[in-house]
């Protein structure tokens, strides 16, 4: 996510340095005229405004907050942490950033690379009012109405609710669809009727040719990183006390997913850890 965001900050005219902690990613972005580099402290010592699309927030300590050299860089700059953390981490990573004297803002995001090279993100942040004046421009070249949720923390919250429906719904679709599949019943059919009724969402159209064919290449979001999302939602909801149930289900669907080799395939390989890698027909 984090090389096309730089390149539309860069096709927008903006002034862009971006940074990778695998320096093998910054090749693209050479390659399209962007400034890169290898050392946080470069990116940091270019910039008013550092855009964090990190894989966890791990990554962002071990980035920003491990050394004091980093901390003092940190000065004055503005972070807007775009990658899916808890709301917990989130609040705390806030408050690292107030006690290094720099301003901090949450927006994750709805949505993957398509949606970031057409400008379509679904944007949610969790800022000041005045943060959010302040830097919504920027964040619409992302997606066109970013949406202010409140405080930091409330986007976090969001952002891992909306992750568990994907979750959720695509494994609850995997056993209707491997039922269906199963009892030889026309499949089309089956979609035919689920569109016209109240259950229907879209992302179920958008899985469906992946699951029948048994391909889940070229991911936009893979299976190991819902697992990473549901993991932090259960830690989260546990805090909480929510029943935790369903969710612990789905995550064993998660689970078996990887142990099928499929970690890094798209997360619509959940469709194998419930019906099996093989057609059993229903054309």
């Amino acid at each position: 996510m984090g090389a096309p965001m730089a390149q539309k900050l860069a096709e927008k005219g903006y002034e862009v340095t971006a940074y990778n902690r695998t320096p093998e990613k910054l090749k693209p972005l050479e390659d399209a005229g962007i400034n890169t580099t290898t050392d946080p402290t470069v990116a940091l010592k270019a910039s008013e405004c550092i855009i964090l699309m990190l894989s966890d927030i791990s990554a962002i300590r071990g980035v920003l907050l491990d050394t004091e050299t980093m901390k003092q860089l940190m000065v004055g700059k503005t972070f807007i942490q775009m990658g899916t953390i808890a709301p917990q981490e989130s609040k705390a990573l806030g408050d690292a950033m107030i006690e290094a004297a720099a301003q901090y803002l949450e927006a994750p995001v709805l949505g993957s690379i398509p949606q970031v090279k057409s400008g379509t993100l679904q944007i949610m942040v969790g800022s000041t009012p005045e943060q959010y004046d302040k830097w919504v421009g920027v964040l619409k070249n992302f997606g066109e109405n970013p949406l202010h949720t409140g405080a930091v923390g409330t986007a976090a919250a969001m952002k891992l609710a909306m992750n568990q429906l994907i979750g959720s719904l695509t494994s609850a679709f995997a056993s209707s669809l491997g039922m269906i599949e199963r009892e030889g019943v026309d499949i089309e059919q089956f979609m035919a009727v689920l569109r016209d009724s109240a259950l229907y969402a879209p992302t179920f159209d958008k899985k469906l040719e992946r699951m029948r064919d048994r391909d889940f290449s070229n991911p936009n979001f893979p299976s190991k990183h819902l697992l990473k999302d549901v993991n932090l939602f259960i830690k989260e909801a546990e805090s909480l006390g929510l029943d935790l149930n369903l969710v612990q289900g789905v995550k064993a669907v998660v689970e078996k997913t990887l142990t099928l080799g499929l970690a890094d395939q798209d997360y619509s390989a959940l469709f194998c850890a419930v019906a099996g890698t093989e057609s059993t027909g229903g054309e």
